[in-house]
């Protein structure tokens, strides 16, 4: 869902991009191998965007979730969010990359029941850290202990939510198009198009 007042700032071009711009960009397009229409708004914002880059390749690398538990980090902080565009990219990954099972990224779109009782713990437990903003309750840490992770996973998941805040934010601010890469896995938050 996007935000009432759009940012007029532009979608920059690699090609036109100069400085610190043109080198956030060379490294994003290194990291991705293309320049998603995200990007080239947040690089408006030099820095943002080089932080997004730098926080996500660390949590893609050294967190201590798998590849499929990170998506259903991801996904669940941008559904909490109501970002279409991440949704839409990060459904496409799970599905593409990660290797989610396709029934387990649709339950989180969908908000129906997880398929698989670990995977519906952490996914249960990031949608609280979005909720309480950092604060969850003594029960809901021993539920995700309970459930086999560690109080590393929670710092690793306070990560995983820094990236998601500047990549959830800044597509409700630009309003960006999803990519063609990723419209296939396109998401209407229904849950707040019915509120």
């Amino acid at each position: 869902m996007n935000a009432e007042y759009q940012l007029t700032l532009p979608f920059v071009e690699t090609e036109s991009a100069e400085g610190e711009t043109r080198q956030v960009l060379d490294k994003a397009h290194a990291q991705v191998g293309f320049i998603p229409n995200m990007y080239a708004y947040m690089a408006n914002a030099p820095g943002l965007l080089d932080t997004y880059l730098h926080g996500y390749e660390y949590f893609r690398y050294h967190s201590r979730f798998t590849p499929i538990e990170q998506e259903v980090v991801f996904l669940m902080i941008s559904r909490e969010n109501g970002c279409d565009y991440c949704m839409a990219a990060h459904s496409m990954l799970a599905d593409k990359q990660s290797r989610v099972p396709t029934k387990v990224t649709d339950a989180i779109r969908d908000y129906e029941p997880i398929p698989d009782d670990k995977l519906a713990a952490l996914a249960h437990f990031t949608g609280i850290m979005v909720e309480t903003r950092g604060r969850p309750s003594q029960k809901d840490v021993e539920a995700f202990i309970e459930a086999g992770y560690s109080e590393r996973h929670i710092l690793d998941i306070i990560l995983a939510l820094a990236v998601k805040t500047i990549s959830n934010y800044s597509n409700h601010l630009f309003h960006t198009p999803v990519d063609d890469l990723f419209s296939h896995r396109a998401w209407e938050d229904k849950k707040a198009s019915a509120a």
